[in-house]
């Protein structure tokens, strides 16, 4: 049987949770990564720590199939807790690359999940194996426990530190040691993380969602560049990196945050409908009705309709019971697999002249099947609206983006693209309507506020890797077989 995926927008990073100071660690952090659940579906794990030694699970699958068992649970003892939910973008899908990544070193035993992508792994990769280090994922991730062990600093959170010195790229992560539970930010700020407080314990998360699923209170976000170590005296802040110019992923906001979420002192689902606000006075169209592609598009859909004073309708059905892949049963079929997930409705649609509101596009397949679909329920006119600027550069930061050359806005023009997607007319947000949706009055070509790489092709941070042309594919691969 052969596992394909419908889904054609940029694949979710991962997800990290953290606590620290509860007798039960496990249960909140299982809690806290199904609430994440969105910003990965291939994998997850937890690994506590019981005041004497190390406890471990980790499996493919979703997190509630992972951890739904009290029998799971019961297996993780212990008051401290560092937890993972993955999509991989580096290394394969394999058990042995699922996080949190544990090693027992010389000071002791150590848990690391990390969200983000490190652009200069595989050269710091080919060094350690050079001076004999044995590697056990093929994840980038693993590369920071090397550089760790090899430390000669004098304590584990400065030996972490002086890992994180030597390596390049977008970083939230989480770590546990015996003693103590640290979150770290790159000092770019890219991809997000926020501390939280449940009474006596303290918590890491990458979403504030997650901290509502415990019931705990936000305390505030990590600081780009700033290390933050929870021990038995409650936390305290450390700054050993050199400062930077913060860039956030501005596609946090567009799509991939959790619309309940608040990420970087914004409310994602009020951005998102100020997003569809500043689409609507950018690119107004004369039609009947906005109706948004599920579920991601459902906000600036709003936004756009309540600018525009057009009805908005759910003239698009999502199945939710659908995951992100399918095992399709003949190659007959496959035209039909964008209705597994959405469904038109023809008593909404039909006759109809429509906007559709979607956040991204990146092959086209999936809008090119969502507008023939539309057609086909009878609307008479389809105009298409994208709460984002063209998608034109890959993402090298932590998300799954295609190669250049596959991104349909790198290779055709808008009217172009139109065309080959099938509709009246196209139009996406421009870079400074979406920089004015986020409360400022445009972007700074000079200064931008944001990575906004995939849509610019202003990197932040060096792409050494990529530079050098090393390549994932050229690192040895073991085959073996995946949990469930």
């Amino acid at each position: 049987m052969r596992v394909f995926d419908h889904d054609d927008r940029p694949r979710e990073e991962c997800a990290v949770f953290a606590i620290y100071g509860t007798a039960d660690a496990a249960a909140h952090t299982a809690l806290g990564l199904h609430a994440l659940q969105h910003r990965g579906q291939e994998a997850a794990g937890i690994v506590t720590f019981d005041g004497r030694q190390f406890h471990a699970h980790r499996a493919t699958g979703l997190v509630g199939d992972i951890f739904g068992s009290e029998r799971v649970i019961a297996s993780l003892p212990g008051h401290a807790a560092v937890g993972h939910t993955r999509y991989s973008t580096t290394g394969a899908s394999m058990l042995r690359n699922v996080q949190p990544l544990y090693a027992e070193l010389s000071f002791g035993g150590l848990a690391l999940a990390h969200n983000g992508n490190l652009t200069n792994a595989r050269f710091l990769r080919r060094l350690l194996v050079d001076e004999g280090a044995i590697f056990q994922s093929t994840t980038d991730t693993e590369v920071i426990v090397h550089l760790a062990a090899r430390s000669r600093a004098r304590d584990p959170v400065a030996r972490l530190v002086d890992a994180l010195r030597q390596v390049e790229g977008a970083w939230s992560l989480v770590v546990l040691f015996p003693d103590a539970v640290v979150g770290a930010r790159d000092p770019f700020g890219v991809r997000p993380l926020v501390l939280g407080r449940l009474g006596e314990a303290w918590i890491f998360a990458s979403e504030t969602c997650a901290l509502d699923i415990v019931g705990a209170e936000f305390v505030r976000d990590v600081e780009p560049g700033e290390l933050v170590v929870v021990d038995r005296d409650g936390p305290r802040s450390l700054r050993p990196f050199l400062r930077r110019h913060p860039r956030f992923c501005v596609f946090e906001y567009v799509y991939f945050a959790r619309p309940d979420s608040r990420v970087e002192g914004r409310g994602v689902y009020e951005v998102r409908k100020r997003i569809g606000m500043e689409l609507a006075r950018e690119a107004p169209a004369d039609a009947d009705i906005v109706v948004p592609v599920p579920d991601s598009g459902v906000p600036a859909a709003i936004g756009y309709a309540q600018e525009s004073g057009l009805p908005f309708e759910l003239g698009i059905i999502r199945n939710h019971y659908v995951g992100r892949t399918f095992i399709e049963p003949s190659e007959r079929i496959r035209h039909l697999g964008v209705r597994l997930k959405h469904n038109a409705d023809r008593s909404t649609l039909a006759g109809k002249r429509v906007v559709l509101v979607d956040d991204s596009i990146v092959r086209g397949t999936t809008s090119t099947k969502i507008v023939a679909m539309v057609r086909a329920a009878g609307a008479r006119e389809v105009h298409m609206r994208i709460a984002a600027p063209p998608t034109t550069h890959s993402c090298f930061y932590g998300v799954d983006t295609p190669e250049r050359e596959k991104l349909l806005a790198a290779r055709h023009s808008v009217d172009e693209i139109a065309r080959l997607i099938g509709v009246d007319s196209l139009a996406y947000l421009s870079i400074d309507g979406l920089y004015r949706a986020l409360g400022l009055p445009g972007r700074d070509p000079a200064r931008p506020a944001f990575c906004d790489a995939c849509f610019t092709g202003d990197y932040p941070i060096r792409l050494y890797d990529h530079e050098k042309g090393e390549r994932e594919d050229q690192l040895p691969l073991l085959a073996e077989g995946v949990g469930a």
